[in-house]
Formats: C-alpha cells, structure tokens, sequence
C-alpha cells in the first residue's frame, strides 16, 4: 500500500491537511483533515508498506493492542481506498 503521488499532507497551524494536486485536483474541491493517530498513519504510507508493518509501528508508537490497531487501520485504509488516495 501507498500514497498516490497526486496526493500530500501538509501541516499548517498544527493541523494535517491532504490536498490533491494535478488532474486528481479537478475532481477533488475539498480538503482532509487528519487527526494524529491519522497523520502518523499517512507519513507511513509515503513508502510502500503492508498492513501488518502498519500494525507493529502503531502498536508500538501508541498504547493500543494488536487488534484494534488492525481495526482502526482497516477503518482509515477503506477511508483512503474511498477517497483515490492511495493504491493497494
């Protein structure tokens, strides 16, 4: 799994703003907004990585277990999936 390259988080006034740019802007008129469990999330999808180095680096990152960090990424993938933002 991966960012697409026509999509980038930006931090202005402390908040993590993703915006599309290109011909994917065209379709796009808004902005996201992500909180921090999800900005965290997002810098690990800039590179090429699976759900389960997604998982380890969030349990160890925040106090959560194993399974619902597995839900709470399933939740924010479908979001991404849902959105065009990223491939799988």
């Amino acid at each position: 799994m991966k960012i697409k390259e026509d999509f980038y988080m930006k931090e202005v006034a402390g908040l993590s703003i993703v915006v599309a740019t290109g011909d994917t802007a065209e379709d796009m008129n808004s902005m996201i907004n992500l909180n921090e469990t999800a900005t965290f999330l997002w810098k690990q999808l800039e590179n090429e990585t699976t759900k389960e180095e997604l998982i380890k680096k969030l349990t160890q990152e925040y106090d959560v277990d194993y399974k619902r960090a597995s839900q709470s990424i399933d939740n924010f993938i479908s979001k991404l999936d849902e959105i065009g933002c990223i491939t799988l």
